[in-house]
């Protein structure tokens, strides 16, 4: 299979960036994929029980950053 990747980065209030993460949280509680849309075409990713997660926190001078990411 090829790879497809989907890049999204956008300016949001803190608020909407918790919605969003708050979103992605209960569809991986609650299904065994997260569905996403964007631009018109919805991709719906299948994710098994177990998963490898990783949480990197960078602090810089001039910037914070926050990564997670899950893999499987």
């Amino acid at each position: 299979m090829d790879l497809m990747e989907v890049t999204e980065q956008a300016r949001l209030r803190r608020e909407e960036a918790a919605a969003r993460l708050r979103a992605l949280a209960d569809a991986l509680a609650s299904n065994n994929e997260v569905e996403f849309e964007r631009e018109g075409l919805r991709f719906k990713v299948r994710v098994p029980d177990e998963v490898d997660f990783k949480l990197e926190i960078e602090i810089g001078d001039d910037e914070r950053e926050i990564e997670i990411e899950l893999k499987w």
